[in-house]
């Protein structure tokens, strides 16, 4: 029994544990990544008190940081795997738990259990779509031309896409009785394109590289979009919305003819 319960001797000598410390670059992403997480929150707060524009305007912030931690951990080398857990579980509940609960709170609550039941399949496709694209980035075989293509609508660009209603009641629409129905097929729309297997071109590239004589008009382009984001922000969201939605079929042509283009390679060779 001594074993079990040896002396205690405050006298004897230890060696004192040591803490690695952690750089600062590791840091920076996941401080992002955490502010996009409480943007989300707050956009959630924003719509249990009825203010659908701030809780649009929180959920477009959460996106935008989104965009950015990526970008920030690789420009200072600071990826990690915790980083890309933590961004998955930010995103979920920013782009899934978010506009589930804005968009039942606005519209779907008049279908009471079928429309809890939307948000809840909403957020499930989130979820899964996010869990799907965590697999997906660690396959080793995954052609390179494959990485500027996402599977299914990525879940920030379902968050902002799934919107759309809220957009137009902001600009003054008055909704029918039959819009909560609209609200709801549409948004199933959106789940399904989450977790669908059609190819939506990332972009990942783009921007990477610009030609000398589109640097002007660049800066141009980049300023009249700040500029109607900022003066008419739900008019300028619903543009584009309805833009990415038809430019999608586009996005499955292109990865078509790659995807012939590598199995025409791959017969020759």
């Amino acid at each position: 029994m001594t074993d079990l319960f040896p002396p205690f001797e405050p006298d004897k000598e230890t060696r004192p544990r040591r803490f690695n410390t952690v750089p600062l670059r590791l840091l920076i992403p996941n401080v992002v990544t955490l502010l996009s997480l409480c943007s989300g929150l707050t956009a959630i707060r924003f719509g249990f008190e009825g203010q659908l524009g701030d809780a649009i305007i929180a959920i477009l912030v959460a996106a935008v940081l989104d965009g950015l931690d990526g970008r920030i951990a690789r420009l200072l080398k600071g990826t990690s795997r915790f980083g890309a857990e933590l961004d998955s579980l930010a995103d979920f509940i920013s782009f899934g738990v978010a506009p589930a609960v804005i968009l039942y709170v606005f519209g779907l609550n008049n279908l009471k259990s079928i429309g809890w039941i939307v948000a809840l399949l909403f957020a499930s496709a989130a979820a899964l779509r996010l869990a799907r694209f965590n697999v997906m980035i660690d396959d080793p075989a995954r052609p390179e031309w494959q990485k500027n293509f996402f599977v299914g609508i990525p879940a920030p660009a379902g968050a902002l896409t799934g919107l759309l209603p809220a957009y137009v009641m902001e600009l003054g629409f008055t909704p029918p009785p039959f819009f909560s129905v609209v609200e709801a097929l549409y948004l199933l729309f959106i789940a399904y394109l989450m977790i669908s297997r059609i190819p939506t071109y990332a972009g990942k590239t783009f921007g990477s590289r610009v030609p000398r004589e589109w640097v002007v008009p660049f800066f141009v382009i980049a300023i009249a979009m700040v500029g109607l984001l900022v003066t008419y922000p739900f008019g300028f969201l619903a543009s584009v919305t309805v833009l990415y939605l038809i430019l999608i079929p586009f996005g499955v042509k292109k990865y078509r003819a790659l995807e012939k283009a590598q199995k025409a390679e791959a017969a020759v060779g």
